[in-house]
């Protein structure tokens, strides 16, 4: 006889390393999943080393079959989105679970009661934690490892979360770039207007100030996106926490920022791909796996980027003087990069109807090759 589905709240060591451990069994056989590490998995559920614990409630449940743990989910609600949009919309995340409808509606349904508990209407997801985490279920590109800071999933995933009543609300799409030496036209265009331009000043991210450039970056981020749909705003805690983790990953370089007559306009960032280098470390950096991480990233560029920001202030979008900034400093750190030796990125995320951007993104060799779908269900 089949054992009935339970789900109880994540409590304690032996819970918290049970939710970590959730995904391992289900991906065995998935020679495209990336272990994440438990180190950095720990710290971004830890409510005192994330900033988004400070404007957030958030609720662990694990799904279990007797005694053996079959799936995991978090329910989350953000009290800056709560602020901005005053829609009764509470999220989950970290969705994971075995290929049974009663496991999907036992974890939906323990996410949902919580949610609604809190005066949610509508529960939206998956997001771990936030809109500026990872977001979105993968419903195309399964044949492919995803990049840093991008989920996978099982084809199944959808379908269950489909059974279970959720409707499509919104996909965001990744775009990847084979680049070769030769710079793309329209790249090379906007790069040589911009230097042309008096006005106008490229230039890479200053190490040394750092925290002060982190301000314009975020400045700019949270001017440029202000009207995207889900938009949330970047912190100053968060941003600080930002800082930290680049201190050890990026140069200078792997960040532009484009200036007209002085004032900070456009920037892109770059981060290197680092599943490139845990892919085979099962989650664990000891006993030899730090050295293989420090290695790749002290002695050598990487085999692939991600671009995961880009924006321009509003006050230039649809100019074009816009394009120019905006493209530019994406071919500032394009240039870096197939200059290292570097040859593929990925341009991700970018919402399906943000045609301006999507438009730039293929008329310099950008191909759409996932999609992500973040689903939304009535729960009032």
């Amino acid at each position: 006889m089949t054992q009935s589905v339970t789900v109880r709240p994540v409590r304690g060591k032996e819970d918290l390393k049970a939710f970590l451990d959730v995904p391992f069994a289900l991906y065995a056989s998935d020679p495209n999943w990336v272990a994440p590490l438990y180190l950095e998995r720990l710290e971004h559920l830890d409510p005192k080393k994330n900033p988004y614990f400070l404007h957030a409630e958030v609720e662990f449940f694990l799904a279990f079959r007797g005694d053996r743990p079959v799936g995991r989910i978090s329910a989350q609600l953000c009290r800056l989105r709560s602020e901005r949009y005053n829609d009764g919309v509470g999220q989950f995340g970290f969705l994971e679970a075995e290929d049974d409808p009663a496991v999907f509606e036992a974890l939906f349904a323990a996410a949902a009661g919580w949610l609604r508990q809190r005066g949610a209407t509508t529960i939206q997801g998956p997001f771990s934690f936030s809109i500026n985490d990872e977001t979105g279920l993968l419903i195309e590109g399964f044949d492919t490892p995803p990049s840093m800071m991008m989920g996978h999933a099982l084809p199944y995933y959808a379908r269950r979360l489909e059974e279970a009543g959720f409707a499509k609300a919104k996909d965001v799409i990744a775009y990847d770039f084979l680049d070769q030496a030769d710079t793309p036209r329209a790249l090379r265009s906007a790069y040589d207007k911009a230097v042309a331009d008096k006005d106008v000043t490229l230039r890479p991210l200053d190490k040394k100030q750092l925290l002060k450039e982190l301000q314009i970056v975020v400045s700019i981020a949270n001017d440029a996106w202000s009207d995207n749909w889900g938009f949330v705003p970047w912190t100053q805690e968060e941003m600080t926490a930002l800082a930290n983790n680049l201190k050890m990953l990026v140069t200078g370089d792997y960040i532009a920022i484009a200036e007209y007559k002085g004032e900070p306009a456009a920037m892109a960032i770059t981060l290197p791909n680092i599943n490139d280098w845990i892919a085979g470390l099962d989650g664990k950096l000891l006993p030899f796996g730090w050295a293989q991480v420090a290695w790749n990233l002290l002695a050598r560029p990487p085999k692939s980027v991600r671009m995961p920001l880009m924006g321009l202030r509003r006050k230039y979008h649809g100019t074009p003087l816009g394009a120019v900034l905006g493209m530019a400093a994406i071919a500032r750190v394009r240039n870096y990069h197939v200059g290292r030796g570097t040859r593929r990125g990925e341009a991700s995320w970018i919402l399906e109807d943000n045609m301006p951007m999507r438009r730039m993104i293929e008329s310099f060799g950008g191909k759409p090759y996932k999609t992500y779908r973040i689903y939304e269900k009535s729960i009032a």
